[in-house]
């Protein structure tokens, strides 16, 4: 990618040569840094509930297995199944958000979320339910695509100026990570909790409604933007290889799939541990998850990390982090004080490590924020997936400390690719601290 000529703070789009480069138009007229909250709160909750949609099933395994009959093997299939259209929506649909117009695709998700709730909820198999599952998760990247509309909005209304304009990216990415964040600690604790008033189809129902309330209220606040890039959704599905092998987009990318994979085996084996080892149901095991919320008060110092101590610097501290976490929960399969810090630690270092990600690849042109984020949510989403099917393998195999050494793998392997040097080709502006 082409270096940003002196004076202009919008990076080259990549590929694009330096002579050719000029600033990109703000999206709508400017306002004072004030009015830009409210779009990025509203924004976040759109992140909150959709992202919720996602981590159904991961309290609900205990109570699926005695609906249906199967086993932990079989089960695992379901929140991996979710997860795989998860990275399948992202891959096919989010880069859409760089070409259309992203309130209509966002709206439109939303509704067919919906539909796939409900089918979720009339499951009569556990196959049904994996198919179902699938799709819920195809049609839920709506967090990928609210995420660069934020940051396009916080631009346009003036809080992504020159000299601040990259602490203002990074608060308003890890606010709506926050968001995103606060759904999927909400999700694994009243789908739980509701697991045992009303059973798990009742979850799915609830989540249902929820996600229509959303539409209707989105289609209310959301303002018209138009979109970011001039080429077509066939354009920018064939510019994605050309992007992901850039050095700096492969090491971001690289390094979140890894984290990724040591993520989902440590939350599906986890419901199992807690099931099994410490007698817990399903309330107890949703409410869990609360233990993380942390996480979700960290993210928005985890994108100003970004900013200040640059890629490597934040990488190695938060994917270190994650790699402090698993030793503390080795001895978390007899421990519950010992299992309870290693879930904050863990937690915290996951998706403070997603938040400087995200805020470095959105230093980055504009007009290619929707494709980055597609080709780190999909290859994210693809580790945790298989991270889900893995920690189930581990788990059935070798117990706890299978899946502690396999977590503990996956997240120093993140940690080298994330560290690794960028060469041949420019550093995102910002990134000082890279070399």
């Amino acid at each position: 990618m082409n270096k940003t000529p002196a004076g202009n703070d919008t990076p080259a789009r990549p590929g694009a040569r330096a002579a050719r480069t000029r600033p990109v138009r703000p999206l709508l007229p400017r306002r004072s840094p004030r009015p830009n909250r409210p779009p990025t709160l509203v924004l976040a909750t759109a992140s909150a509930v959709t992202a919720a949609n996602v981590y159904l099933s991961q309290p609900l395994l205990a109570a699926l297995a005695h609906s249906f009959g199967a086993g932990p093997d079989l089960l695992g299939a379901v929140p991996m199944a979710t997860q795989l259209g998860y990275a399948a929506g992202i891959l096919l649909l989010v880069p859409a958000g760089d070409s259309g117009d992203r309130r209509r695709l966002i709206l439109r998700l939303g509704t067919a979320s919906t539909v796939a709730l409900a089918a979720c909820a009339l499951a009569p198999t556990v196959w049904w339910l994996i198919a179902a599952s699938f799709a819920l998760g195809l049609l839920s990247p709506v967090p990928q695509l609210v995420t660069p509309l934020a940051v396009a909005l916080a631009a346009a209304d003036g809080t992504d100026g020159a000299d601040g304009g990259r602490a203002a990216r990074g608060r308003v990415v890890g606010t709506v990570q926050g968001g995103l964040l606060i759904g999927v600690l909400a999700s694994r604790a009243y789908s739980g909790a509701l697991a045992e008033a009303v059973g798990w189809r009742g979850v799915y129902v609830c989540s249902a409604v929820m996600t229509l309330v959303l539409v209707y209220a989105l289609r209310w606040a959301l303002p018209a933007v138009p979109p970011a890039g001039d080429g077509s959704y066939r354009a920018a599905l064939a510019s994605l290889p050309r992007l992901a092998v850039h050095p700096l987009v492969s090491r971001i990318i690289g390094s979140g799939a890894l984290v990724g994979i040591a993520f989902g085996a440590f939350w599906t084996a986890l419901t199992f541990l807690l099931e099994r080892g410490f007698h817990f149901g399903s309330a107890t095991i949703g409410l869990f998850g609360l233990v993380a919320a942390a996480s979700a008060l960290a993210s928005p110092w985890a994108g100003r990390a970004a900013d200040r101590l640059g890629r490597r610097g934040a990488l190695a501290a938060l994917i270190g982090l994650v790699a402090v976490g698993w030793l503390l929960l080795l001895p978390g399969g007899s421990g519950l004080w010992w299992l309870i810090a290693g879930v904050i630690v863990v937690d915290v270092g996951v998706w403070g490590s997603q938040a400087a990600c995200q805020t470095v690849l959105f230093t980055l042109d504009p007009a290619v924020h929707s494709r980055l984020n597609t080709l780190y949510f999909t290859f994210r989403f693809l580790g945790i997936a298989i991270g889900s099917l893995t920690g189930s393998l581990a788990w059935a195999h070798g117990g706890w400390p299978s899946v502690v050494a396999t977590g503990m793998a996956c997240t120093l392997a993140g940690l080298v690719v994330g560290l690794l040097p960028v060469r041949g080709g420019s550093a995102p502006a910002g990134d000082t601290a890279d070399e």
